[in-house]
């Protein structure tokens, strides 16, 4: 299974659970390799492209490569592991367990994962831009026809969230991917948390402070997809106005 091999202690029997149930990841047949050689053959399959990263977050690096087999461009998700003790990060493990369950025309697909002792290595599809960068390459704001279309696929991929108990909880314009066709995909699932009801409490200390809702700024541990919608809010406002 593609992430056995993980410190008990470290969340390892959801990652193998995680393994076992991968119906949308391809995960590789490791029998009678040894770690090195595992990720030799990973590696071997993908080249990065760019070495300057497309991206950096807390626990690693997101750069632009190309699979080898097909020749399609993809974004592949670093990640250290640098504590034995700690094992995968929690928000890793998030991340696969969620986006492997949302497959969605406006949330990014994952398409591969590997795990070795000290390196995790997620593989997405590749999206040339983010809405941030959008907005800020035409140095004004969006063309009312553009946000209107871009408004539907934000409202229709977190209704899909939504509809499949899954709280984002940190939306904001950088995790928003635009491509070339100016198809919309919500991304980075790794504040993103599954929810039940009666609502359990959760931290207050996710959302960039820009995009919070109230209870969040008001450090209430009871919240559920409003906290979402008030996000979605802020972002729509952030295109029609260009502020």
């Amino acid at each position: 299974q593609a992430l056995v091999g993980l410190k008990v202690g470290s969340p390892v029997a959801l990652a193998e659970s995680l393994a076992g149930q991968a119906q949308q990841v391809r995960m590789v047949d490791y029998q009678d390799e040894t770690f090195e050689e595992m990720e030799q053959r990973f590696e071997s399959q993908y080249e990065i492209l760019e070495k300057t990263p497309l991206g950096e977050g807390t626990y690693g690096k997101v750069y632009k490569a190309r699979q080898n087999r097909s020749g399609k461009t993809v974004a592949m998700k670093k990640m250290k592991l640098d504590s034995e003790e700690e094992g995968v990060p929690s928000t890793a493990i998030r991340e696969i367990a969620l986006l492997k369950e949302l497959p969605h025309e406006n949330v990014v697909k994952l398409l591969d994962v590997f795990c070795s002792t000290n390196k995790l290595t997620l593989v997405f599809e590749y999206v040339e831009n983010d809405l941030k960068k959008y907005m800020k390459s035409l140095g004004l704001q969006l063309p009312p026809a553009t946000i209107k279309s871009f408004a539907f696929q934000l409202n229709r991929g977190i209704e899909f969230c939504h509809a499949n108990r899954i709280l984002h909880r940190d939306l904001k314009p950088q995790n928003l991917l635009i491509d070339q066709r100016l198809r919309l995909k919500i991304a980075d699932f790794g504040l993103a948390r599954a929810y039940t009801v009666p609502v359990p409490k959760y931290t207050h200390e996710v959302v960039t402070v820009w995009y919070r809702a109230p209870e969040i700024l008001l450090g209430s541990p009871l919240y559920s997809v409003p906290v979402d919608i008030w996000s979605v809010g802020c972002i729509l406002g952030e295109m029609a106005t260009g502020a």
